[in-house]
C-alpha cells in the first residue's frame, strides 16, 4: 500500500494546499493530511478548528486522513507508515527550505522519500500567512481559500 503524509499547519487552508493535495491524491492509496504545530508562526485557529476545517473541506474522499500530530515531521510519517512526503512549492525560496528539510529528513529517515510539487501559477501568491494577515484587519478571504473554510474562519 503506497502511504503519503502532506504536512502542514494549514492555519487556515488556502485554496493553493487543496490544489497540490488534488494533484497529489491519485497517488497514492491512502494520504494523510497531517496538522503540525509550527512554533514559529502566530496562529489564528486551533488545532481542533483546523482538523474541522480540513474535514469539511475533504470529507468527500475517502482516501484522506486528517490528523494532527506533534514533535518532529518525519518520526510521525514512519509511524503511520507513510513511505512519500508531498511538499508543496511556490517559489525559489520554498524550494531552497524545502531542499534542506528533505535533505535532513533523508537523513534521519531514508526511507521516505520527499517528493515536490510545484503549485499552479494562479496560486503561487498565496499563503496562511499572508491569508491570517488579511483576516487579521478584516479583509475578505474568500478568494483564497475552499469555500467550506470560510465558516471556521
Amino acid at each position: 500500500m503506497k502511504i503519503a503524509l502532506f504536512p502542514g499547519s494549514f492555519d487556515p487552508v488556502t485554496k493553493a494546499h487543496v490544489d497540490i493535495i488534488k494533484r497529489s491524491v491519485g497517488l497514492f492509496d491512502k494520504f494523510y493530511i497531517g496538522i503540525g504545530d509550527n512554533s514559529s508562526k502566530k496562529g489564528l485557529l486551533t488545532v481542533a478548528q483546523r482538523e474541522n476545517m480540513l474535514r469539511a473541506v475533504f470529507s468527500d474522499d475517502p482516501k484522506i486522513h486528517i490528523v494532527s500530530y506533534d514533535g518532529l515531521t518525519i518520526n510521525f510519517a514512519r509511524s503511520i507508515g507513510a513511505a512519500h512526503m508531498i511538499r508543496g512549492i511556490r517559489t525559489v525560496s520554498d524550494f531552497e527550505y524545502e531542499k534542506a528539510i528533505a535533505q535532513m529528513n533523508h537523513a534521519l529517515a531514508p526511507e521516505i522519500e520527499s517528493i515536490f510539487i510545484v503549485s499552479k501559477p494562479g496560486y503561487s501568491s498565496i499563503s496562511s500567512t499572508i491569508v491570517r494577515e488579511i483576516l487579521r484587519h478584516n479583509g475578505d478571504v474568500s478568494q483564497f481559500v475552499p469555500k467550506e473554510a470560510l465558516q471556521f474562519l
